[in-house]
């Protein structure tokens, strides 16, 4: 990365900083995710351990993965196979407030002429706004995961006496899945942003990327789909794989004229 792209990326950070509304909704989004919601679930596994839905959750679990406390296997069922799913949602959000009005915004402020005289070729710009998406999605999520985890463990000390466990889950999640489902959204939202004539029309199209991942969260809420290490390690090669396939092919394909459309 050179200087021309690090001053891409600084431009669009102070961009998003500056943005009332845009820098809002970074906020507001992670801070419902990983502290308000896991708040009200840990109050809920404390205060109604009998609640019927919690024990027809609780029947679904494998034995190996029971604890001798009720409240203690609930709330490590809530903390290390349903808030992980939180954390491919929050880096495809937060991605799509920078990354839909990567090109989009650009045009609508009239600053796109100015853009192409930077000495980078139309690639370069386009993995310069790729990667400061992507760099923006990935701190929120690491900031997010560590706000998370001092909250959750203070109030199970509190609340249980006892501190949570994470599961090696974590890793795969935060390390590989995370960054690979982020890099997949910020490389077709960015490349949408290009053809777009709003940035309105630009975040309405990142929305359909949310719905497998809002389908994958009902599954692990149900029980259905309660995803191991393994099966998290599988996905996260395929999305890996497939993030270096799209990066590649949208980058190839990123021409001048497909801006000024």
């Amino acid at each position: 990365m050179n200087q021309a792209m690090a001053a891409i990326i600084k431009k669009d950070f102070r961009g998003i900083v500056s943005n009332r509304r845009f820098f809002t909704e970074l906020l507001i989004v992670p801070l419902i995710l990983t502290i308000v919601l896991p708040s009200i679930s840990l109050a809920a596994v404390h205060f109604a351990p009998d609640d019927p839905d919690i024990l027809k959750l609780l029947q679904l679990l494998p034995g190996g993965i029971r604890g001798n406390s009720l409240e203690m296997t609930v709330a490590g069922l809530i903390f290390n196979y349903i808030l992980p799913v939180f954390f491919l949602m929050i880096p495809v959000m937060t991605a799509s407030i920078m990354s839909a009005s990567s090109f989009v915004g650009e045009k609508e402020k009239h600053t796109l002429e100015t853009l192409f005289y930077c000495p980078l070729s139309v690639k370069q710009i386009f993995q310069a706004k790729v990667l400061a998406s992507f760099l923006l999605s990935m701190m929120v999520s690491l900031i997010s995961f560590a706000a998370m985890v001092i909250v959750l463990e203070v109030e199970a000390v509190f609340l249980m006496g006892n501190l949570l466990a994470p599961a090696v889950n974590w890793l795969v999640i935060l390390l590989l899945l995370s960054p690979a489902v982020s890099l997949i959204a910020v490389t077709l939202i960015v490349r949408g942003s290009a053809r777009a004539r709003s940035v309105e029309e630009s975040q309405q199209s990142a929305v359909f990327l949310i719905i497998p991942i809002i389908l994958l969260a009902a599954g692990q809420f149900t029980g259905i789909m309660l995803l191991n290490v393994w099966i998290l390690l599988g996905i996260s090669l395929i999305c890996v794989l497939l993030a270096w396939i799209l990066l590649k092919r949208a980058a190839g394909r990123f021409t001048y004229e497909m801006l000024l459309k």
